[in-house]
């Protein structure tokens, strides 16, 4: 009997531990991913626009298919390249991190260089595929999921950067806990978003009561604003998180003069504001952040659409 207790309390020990761990692993799970708003704000803002031009029955599929290709970007390709960068260079985690800030940074400025110049957005600019809707979806798809590799690929450099030292297993876990999060997060935000319309129209033509209707034709009437609203938050938090990484990286590098200026100016506007000094000072950083973000952007928007979009056109022009 005594063993049998010995046992019984050795197992319950076990559970602890193993309990502890989850633990761990969702609490620096939340944090790591919170690091990586930025990125995954633009992944819901950007995908929607993939479904355009489909039938309705088709939204969801589409949908399934990206969110089934980010997942296989983050677990099968990303995850094992971060563990291996963790555990044999993390000395190359900050290059990169920063190099996937500038690319946010890019990306940011290029869409308000977009909306302020339009008829200059030329380099990305993807010949519409001719033939059935079969392969006009295929085709969709595979650059949706081009796209998604990306900002995968910045979210897990993030997530990396922002896990506590710890083992191998704990990285693991994490990693693999934000990345199925992220994706289910992101792609189950943009199937609401997408088939938020056809919700309204079926409120507004089904509804049995006045308000219901009214309900509906609410939604349908919104849904264009409130997608050039997520379109805008998502450029904002895309300038802001790569402006954040390119100044934290300068500091990593010993560069960190631009850092600590961001920081007295962000501490000195808070202290004008002393009911509200922690908010005022997040706010001035962030705002702060985003203009270094903006600048940055604007200097490699040259660099991206005269030599790297053509490079790259030409190298990959034709393949799927």
């Amino acid at each position: 009997m005594s063993g049998l207790i010995a046992l019984l309390d050795d197992v319950a020990g076990i559970a602890k531990v193993a309990a502890a761990s989850i633990d761990d692993v969702a609490g620096q799970a939340a944090k790591a991913g919170a690091k990586a708003a930025g990125a995954v704000i633009d992944d819901a803002a950007v995908t929607p626009k993939y479904v355009q031009g489909f039938r309705a029955d088709r939204e969801l599929p589409i949908v399934g298919k990206i969110a089934w290709g980010s997942i296989k970007n983050k677990l099968i390709i990303l995850l094992p390249i971060a563990l291996l960068l963790s555990n044999f260079a993390p000395w190359a985690i900050a290059p990169l991190l920063m190099l996937g800030g500038a690319y946010l940074c890019f990306e940011g400025a290029e869409k308000i260089w977009h909306t302020l110049f339009p008829q200059d957005h030329t380099w990305d600019q993807a010949e519409h595929p001719v033939g059935d809707m079969t392969h006009l979806e295929e085709t969709k798809v595979a650059g949706a999921i081009k796209t998604d590799f990306i900002l995968s690929a910045e979210i897990m450099t993030i997530v990396l950067s922002a896990i506590p030292e710890s083992n191998f297993w704990m990285e693991t876990a994490t990693l693999a806990v934000v990345a199925v999060g992220i994706t289910v997060t992101v792609y189950g935000s943009v199937a609401l978003i997408v088939k938020a319309d056809d919700l309204g129209i079926l409120m507004s033509t089904k509804g049995r009561l006045r308000l219901t209707r009214a309900t509906g034709r609410g939604i349908v009437r919104s849904m264009p604003t409130f997608l050039n609203l997520l379109m805008i938050i998502g450029t904002a938090a895309m300038l802001w998180v790569g402006g954040s990484i390119i100044v934290h990286g300068l500091e990593e590098l010993g560069f960190g003069w631009l850092g600590h200026h961001i920081h007295d100016l962000a501490a000195a506007a808070g202290h004008m504001v002393p009911s509200y000094e922690g908010a005022v000072e997040w706010a001035a950083k962030a705002g702060m952040d985003g203009i270094v973000g903006i600048a940055l952007g604007l200097l490699i928007i040259p660099l991206a659409t005269r030599v790297i979009g053509p490079i790259w056109g030409a190298v990959f022009k034709g393949k799927a």
